[in-house]
Protein backbone atom coordinates (compact mmCIF):
# COMPACT_ATOMS: atom_id res chain seq x y z
CA UNK A 1 0.00 0.00 0.00
CA UNK A 2 1.38 2.97 -1.01
CA UNK A 3 -0.31 6.72 0.42
CA UNK A 4 0.27 9.96 -1.35
CA UNK A 5 -0.65 13.54 -0.30
CA UNK A 6 -0.19 16.54 -2.19
CA UNK A 7 0.02 20.52 -0.84
CA UNK A 8 1.03 23.55 -2.26
CA UNK A 9 -2.07 24.68 -4.50
CA UNK A 10 -3.87 27.92 -4.61
CA UNK A 11 -4.85 30.92 -6.27
CA UNK A 12 -1.97 32.85 -8.49
CA UNK A 13 -1.83 35.06 -11.31
CA UNK A 14 -1.02 34.35 -14.68
CA UNK A 15 2.94 34.89 -14.96
CA UNK A 16 3.09 33.41 -11.57
CA UNK A 17 5.07 30.25 -10.23
CA UNK A 18 3.91 27.72 -7.96
CA UNK A 19 5.42 24.63 -6.06
CA UNK A 20 3.32 21.48 -5.41
CA UNK A 21 4.22 19.25 -3.44
CA UNK A 22 3.80 15.33 -3.33
CA UNK A 23 4.82 13.35 0.12
CA UNK A 24 5.12 9.62 -0.36
CA UNK A 25 4.68 6.88 2.26
CA UNK A 26 4.06 3.24 2.51
CA UNK A 27 5.90 -0.26 1.26
CA UNK A 28 8.37 -0.47 -1.60
CA UNK A 29 8.32 3.23 -2.28
CA UNK A 30 11.29 3.31 -4.05
CA UNK A 31 9.88 0.32 -7.01
CA UNK A 32 6.81 2.95 -7.87
CA UNK A 33 7.63 5.80 -10.66
CA UNK A 34 5.55 9.06 -9.27
CA UNK A 35 4.12 11.00 -11.57
CA UNK A 36 1.95 14.42 -11.43
CA UNK A 37 -0.85 15.16 -13.64
CA UNK A 38 -4.13 17.72 -13.56
CA UNK A 39 -7.65 17.30 -14.27
CA UNK A 40 -9.68 20.41 -15.43
CA UNK A 41 -13.68 20.04 -15.16
CA UNK A 42 -14.99 17.32 -17.58
CA UNK A 43 -11.80 16.92 -18.70
CA UNK A 44 -9.62 13.72 -18.43
CA UNK A 45 -6.74 13.28 -16.68
CA UNK A 46 -3.48 14.48 -18.67
CA UNK A 47 -0.06 13.92 -17.85
CA UNK A 48 2.57 16.31 -16.42
CA UNK A 49 5.73 14.93 -15.45
CA UNK A 50 7.11 12.01 -13.58
CA UNK A 51 9.91 10.98 -11.70
CA UNK A 52 11.89 7.91 -10.60
CA UNK A 53 13.36 7.50 -7.69
CA UNK A 54 16.66 5.62 -8.52
CA UNK A 55 18.29 7.39 -10.79
CA UNK A 56 16.00 10.32 -11.20
CA UNK A 57 15.01 9.81 -14.34
CA UNK A 58 12.24 12.21 -15.53
CA UNK A 59 9.71 12.52 -18.56
CA UNK A 60 7.52 15.65 -19.32
CA UNK A 61 4.67 17.29 -20.80
CA UNK A 62 5.96 20.38 -21.26
CA UNK A 63 10.11 20.83 -19.99
CA UNK A 64 9.77 24.07 -20.85
CA UNK A 65 7.36 25.87 -17.93
CA UNK A 66 7.37 22.36 -15.44
CA UNK A 67 10.03 20.55 -13.36
CA UNK A 68 10.14 17.57 -11.57
CA UNK A 69 12.60 16.72 -8.61
CA UNK A 70 12.41 14.45 -5.80
CA UNK A 71 14.46 14.02 -2.48
CA UNK A 72 15.23 10.51 -1.28
CA UNK A 73 15.53 11.49 2.35
CA UNK A 74 12.02 12.66 3.50
CA UNK A 75 10.04 10.85 0.48
CA UNK A 76 8.64 14.08 -1.23
CA UNK A 77 8.61 14.43 -5.01
CA UNK A 78 8.03 18.45 -6.02
CA UNK A 79 6.39 19.98 -9.86
CA UNK A 80 7.62 23.37 -9.95
CA UNK A 81 5.64 25.12 -12.26
CA UNK A 82 6.21 28.50 -13.87
CA UNK A 83 4.61 31.13 -15.84
CA UNK A 84 1.30 29.63 -15.35
CA UNK A 85 -1.59 30.48 -17.31
CA UNK A 86 -4.91 30.20 -17.23
CA UNK A 87 -5.39 27.16 -19.52
CA UNK A 88 -2.95 25.69 -16.22
CA UNK A 89 -6.12 25.56 -13.73
CA UNK A 90 -7.13 22.00 -12.76
CA UNK A 91 -6.58 19.50 -9.63
CA UNK A 92 -3.29 18.31 -9.68
CA UNK A 93 -2.88 14.75 -8.59
CA UNK A 94 0.01 12.44 -7.66
CA UNK A 95 0.01 8.79 -8.49
CA UNK A 96 2.65 5.96 -7.93
CA UNK A 97 3.22 3.37 -11.03
CA UNK A 98 4.66 0.21 -10.64
CA UNK A 99 4.67 -0.68 -14.25
CA UNK A 100 3.64 0.68 -17.39
CA UNK A 101 3.80 3.99 -19.26
CA UNK A 102 4.40 6.84 -16.96
CA UNK A 103 2.61 9.23 -19.21
CA UNK A 104 -0.48 6.80 -19.42
CA UNK A 105 -2.87 7.74 -16.00
CA UNK A 106 -4.67 4.14 -16.42
CA UNK A 107 -1.70 2.11 -15.41
CA UNK A 108 -0.98 4.44 -11.99
CA UNK A 109 -1.67 1.78 -8.85
CA UNK A 110 -2.37 4.70 -6.05
CA UNK A 111 -3.22 8.36 -6.34
CA UNK A 112 -3.66 11.34 -3.84
CA UNK A 113 -6.66 13.32 -3.15
CA UNK A 114 -5.26 16.18 -5.27
CA UNK A 115 -4.70 19.74 -4.83
CA UNK A 116 -6.38 22.51 -6.74
CA UNK A 117 -4.83 24.99 -8.87
CA UNK A 118 -6.68 28.28 -10.29
CA UNK A 119 -4.85 30.90 -12.49
CA UNK A 120 -6.57 34.32 -12.89
CA UNK A 121 -6.07 35.92 -15.73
Amino acid sequence: QVQLVESGGGLVQAGDSLRLSCKVSGRSIRTYVIGWFRQAPGQERMFAAAVTWSGGTTWYSDSDRFTISRDNAINTVWLQMNSLKPEDTAVYYCGALLKGVASDPSGYDYWGQGTQVTVSS
